[in-house]
């Protein structure tokens, strides 16, 4: 069985294809045009994909002998499950195994957001530490004030329980199920989404991205957040209007906003976005941890072997495939 990696990826995930008597190909460089990207794939019968490719209709017609696809990720919005599941492919994901990572970024930027890190730090570097100012660049305490989780799945949780222990944060959500665990564990309220956006110091997106979701988080949802309200966005840059987001913070209708995903993304360096004292933008590090993508090479080649032996992959974000 061929399979195809478009990009390196940590060494153990390679290891376990190999030791399964698996042939693995790379392409000549990373970055490949999207042609070239196709041609690799006619000729693999998996795909093990790191980045967003698209896979939809167009792609599995042209590349008909591509049998399973494993994602290096969690998210599958470049996917048409759809699509896919109608042609009996299934698609790997690597939950879990990034969770706490991912949390951790996102309580990295609510932190440095409250406190005004990035903007601070950038006055170090440019000599600009100057004279002690009792009202210059103030932050704001996250000790007992409210978080709402859009999105209360393993992430979330991570970043809820952290806000819990670290600044005994209430905790409210929005999902499209109860979180009993979190209810039971964390003392979360489930909330309307209207609650959440009214009611939340600071708000953390952590769903899963549908396209019907693209700009959910616009100039109407921010100018009914609070004016000292944080927004963060580890999931996707597609949940938030990023023109609007500005707009809001400009004029005061929220206090700052952290991101790990932009939109576009990768952001422009000239967005005006970036020059405001309250905000800070990472280019989408959730993952980066040598543990969690260690993990993430190891679930992805353990869904190909598993497909490779007629067997469910252990992490499928189509399942429904397997009842075909």
């Amino acid at each position: 069985m061929k399979v195809f990696i478009n990009k390196r990826i940590p060494e153990i995930g390679i290891k376990i294809l190999e030791e399964a008597g698996l042939e693995v190909t790379f392409p000549t460089h990373d970055n490949l045009p999207h042609e070239e990207w196709l041609k690799y794939c006619e000729n693999a019968d998996v795909v093990l994909n790191v980045g967003h490719n698209k896979f939809d209709r167009e792609f599995f017609e042209q590349c008909p002998n591509v049998k399973a696809i494993a994602l290096y990720s969690v998210g599958f919005d470049h996917v048409d499950i759809k699509e896919a599941t109608l042609k009996n492919i299934p698609i790997g994901n690597t939950p879990d195994v990034l969770s706490r990572a991912t949390s951790d970024i996102a309580f990295l930027l609510m932190q440095s957001v409250a406190r005004r890190a990035s903007f601070n730090f950038q006055k170090v570097k440019e000599g600009n530490w100057g004279d002690f100012d009792p009202l210059h660049a103030l932050g704001q305490e996250l000790y007992g004030k409210t978080l709402g989780v859009f999105g209360l799945g393993r992430i979330g949780f991570e970043m809820a329980e952290k806000c819990k222990k670290a600044f005994d944060m209430k905790i409210i959500y929005h999902n499209r199920h109860h979180n009993e665990e979190a209810e039971k564990e964390l003392n979360a309220t489930y909330v309307s989404f209207e609650e959440l956006i009214e009611q939340s110091d600071v708000l953390s997106i952590h769903a899963n991205f549908v396209p019907d979701q693209k700009d959910l988080f616009n100039a109407l949802v921010f100018e009914k957040m609070k004016p000292d309200s944080i927004f963060i966005n580890t999931a996707r840059g597609g949940f938030h209007n990023q023109k609007d987001l500005y707009e809001a913070l400009v004029s005061k209708q929220i206090w700052g906003a952290g991101l790990d995903v932009t939109n576009p993304e990768p952001i422009f360096k000239d967005d005006p976005i970036l020059e405001l004292s309250s905000v800070c933008v990472l280019p989408h590090i959730g993952s980066a941890t040598i543990e969690a993508r260690d993990g993430m090479a190891k679930v992805a080649a353990e869904n190909i072997i598993a497909f490779s032996k007629g067997e469910k992959m252990p992490n499928c974000a189509n399942p429904e495939v397997y009842n075909i």
